[in-house]
């Protein structure tokens, strides 16, 4: 698989992923903002995350910029492995899920880096606006942005089972991103296909034809 072409799978998944981004973001206050063609179960609902994917939370300012940092570092070095299993004609399967791992790792960077300087304060009444004087948060302190909400199942747990019995329960909860998704389709599918994944491709066995430029004449004899 080309190079050109796993950089092209990369910038199409940030750019669709920031592109939704800028514009619930730009276009909405946090909470519901539709429900997509209108079915229950497939919601748009905005919120923003300050930790890692599907909401899970590191606490605390110092926590936020471990994280970006981690974040940069695995892109970073993301970045150089793309490019080694590339040269060294890994399985395509292997490449493409590297590449929507690697893409949905860079796209919540962007947020985590950027997004505090470009944006101003978003909250349940107020839409934010690109480009202010002044941005909501400093250099590696951005909030991601979620939008993708998927409450297949509304329903209650039974009163019997311990702790969270007569509570709300959802499935499937999680707010999430297509940076997120990218992320996931990637892990799953490698854990799915390791052992067809996991090795290089190997070359062809079968002997080619030599090539030559002396010509044959029907004169020659075997001796």
């Amino acid at each position: 698989m080309k190079l050109r072409n796993v950089f092209l799978i990369i910038l199409l998944i940030i750019i669709v992923d920031q592109a939704f981004k800028v514009w619930i973001k730009t276009g909405y206050p946090f909470g519901p903002v539709m429900n997509v063609m209108g079915l229950q179960w497939f919601q748009l609902y905005f919120i923003e995350n300050e930790g890692m994917a599907w909401g899970w939370k590191i606490g605390g300012e110092w926590g936020k910029m471990i994280l970006t940092l981690f974040r940069l570092a695995a892109v970073i070095f993301g970045t150089w492995y793309l490019g080694r299993i590339v040269s060294q004609k890994y399985h395509r399967g292997f490449i493409i899920c590297a590449a929507l791992i690697y893409a949905g790792a860079l796209g919540n960077l962007i947020d985590s880096m950027f997004y505090g300087l470009i944006f101003s304060e978003t909250d349940y009444n107020t839409v934010a606006t690109m480009f202010p004087e002044q941005g909501y948060a400093g250099f590696l302190h951005g909030k991601v942005v979620d939008m993708l909400y998927f409450p297949i199942i509304e329903s209650q747990y039974p009163s019997w089972v311990p702790v969270v019995g007569g509570n709300d329960f959802i499935f499937f909860s999680p707010i999430f991103n297509i940076a997120d998704f990218s992320i996931s389709v990637g892990v799953i599918t490698l854990l799915l296909f390791q052992k067809r994944f996991f090795h290089k491709e190997e070359a062809d066995p079968t002997p080619k034809p030599v090539e030559t430029n002396t010509e044959v004449s029907d004169k020659m004899q075997v001796s």
